[in-house]
């Protein structure tokens, strides 16, 4: 499973329907279109936004060349130098925002001391914007106090010749707060594009979380396939070899208790077989079962014991059931969980004791829980573990599903006892919601 990129992160959790109710906000979501495509195509063509804001600084500054007409300020040539001096850096204002501001500031101050008009000190002002979206704030703070220092000195000296009265300092004041606004404008969009980056981010991280969960289900489930294969097979294997050993003796003294044999043996391996196939498309990994319609059984459960023991008398073991208590409402899954872990213990058993062992299973239930006891009477002809091997902490893990415990060890009758508890919930979860 790939990790999904960033793009597609957006295009899932950031569409315009899904973040502003779709139609209930049809002229919000036409407007962040429209603005998504305007940004798209910035991407996309970023030569046309670098290009244009220089050409439009250059093009409101050709008025100021009628003044050379009249004899006013320098003349052409020097005006036009000084409106590229203006313009030309704005290439890279992006990228060197604070250099680029320092270019423009003293390009403003020699026309400031040439009287030179040129129209395109609007180039300064984009130069401060950009400090502000990209500049550290003790930046912003110096290149702040330096355009407002110089609107305010360029403001009052271009007066018309007019004495430096009320007026042209109330007409400075306004342009250091209309500058001081373009510089609060830039920091503005720093901050809403740094937030935009978060979410982008975190929309990005709870996707791979999302798929590292599904990860982890379908890792989780093909445990817990994993342990139903090991019982199944486990349990089935040994019965099986205990038969075969029986049969290689039975075919000659007796031949009819030899071909019974023979035939649990075949029993046993096809509901094995059947029980792996229902396991294998249970988890999708067997499309040829599908496609050929196999019907899949169900769960076993304590209906199903019987057949089990049977099974195990047949290899030898002498196999005794005993139940108190009529639980046969429980929950399928509980019932699988007895079944599966009476099935492991018989199993061991087949295992590691003598083929004429006794075993006692022992099945108590009872309004809050349901004690589970197998014990045999050996004697072992294998060691056994207390903590190693699969099975036992598969029995531990299916009966931690119902808050219970799974515990196993020798006997004082030369055998092992396994005992199990699973706890019965006494609470349910209401069917139906209360009508409002």
């Amino acid at each position: 499973m790939t990790t999904p990129t960033t793009a597609e992160a957006s295009g899932s959790l950031f569409e315009p329907e899904a973040l502003l109710g779709g139609d209930e906000r049809r002229s919000d979501v036409l407007v962040v279109r429209m603005l998504r495509r305007i940004m798209q195509m910035d991407r996309n063509l970023p030569w046309v936004r670098r290009w244009s804001v220089p050409l439009l600084c250059l093009l409101i500054g050709i008025p100021a060349l009628e003044n050379t007409d009249e004899g006013r300020g320098p003349g052409v040539p020097l005006l036009l130098v000084m409106m590229a001096a203006f313009c030309v850096p704005l290439l890279w204002r992006r990228q060197r925002p604070i250099l680029v501001f320092g270019l423009t500031s003293a390009v403003s101050a020699v026309a400031l001391a040439l009287d030179a008009n040129t129209g395109s000190e609007a180039a300064r002002v984009v130069a401060l914007l950009n400090v502000g979206r990209s500049g550290r704030p003790v930046q912003l703070a110096v290149c702040l106090a330096i355009a407002v220092a110089q609107t305010v000195l360029s403001t009052l000296v271009r007066g018309d010749g007019q004495d430096i009265g009320l007026q042209s300092w109330v007409i400075a004041l306004i342009q250091a707060a209309l500058v001081a606004a373009v510089a609060a404008a830039g920091l503005v969009a720093r901050v809403l594009n740094a937030y935009v980056r978060a979410l982008h981010e975190r929309a990005v991280r709870l996707e791979v979380e999302r798929d590292q969960r599904a990860r982890l289900a379908v890792a989780a489930e093909r445990a817990r396939v994993a342990r139903e294969m090991h019982d199944i097979l486990g349990h089935t294997l040994a019965v099986i070899v205990g038969l075969a050993s029986g049969a290689a003796g039975l075919t000659e003294a007796k031949p009819q208790r030899g071909a019974e044999t023979l035939r649990i043996i075949a029993d046993s391996g096809r509901g094995a077989l059947a029980e792996l196939r229902r396991l294998l498309a249970v988890i999708g990994d067997d499309d040829r079962i599908a496609a050929e319609g196999t019907p899949l059984a169900p769960q076993p459960g304590f209906s199903d014991l019987g057949p089990l023991l049977e099974r195990v008398r047949a290899a030898g073991p002498a196999v005794t059931l005993h139940t108190e208590g009529d639980r046969t409402d429980l929950p399928p899954g509980l019932q699988l969980a007895v079944y599966r872990v009476v099935q492991e213990a018989l199993t061991n058993t087949l295992k590691h004791a003598a083929s004429d062992t006794a075993v006692q299973v022992t099945i108590t239930a009872d309004d809050t829980a349901v004690h589970l006891a197998v014990e045999d009477t050996g004697p072992a002809l294998t060691p056994r573990a207390n903590d190693d091997g699969r099975g036992l902490v598969g029995m531990r893990e299916r009966a931690a599903l119902y808050g219970g415990s799974v515990s196993a060890g020798p006997n004082d009758r030369g055998g092992w006892t396994v005992r199990a508890r699973f706890v019965i919930a006494t609470n349910s979860a209401p069917t139906e919601k209360s009508s409002a």
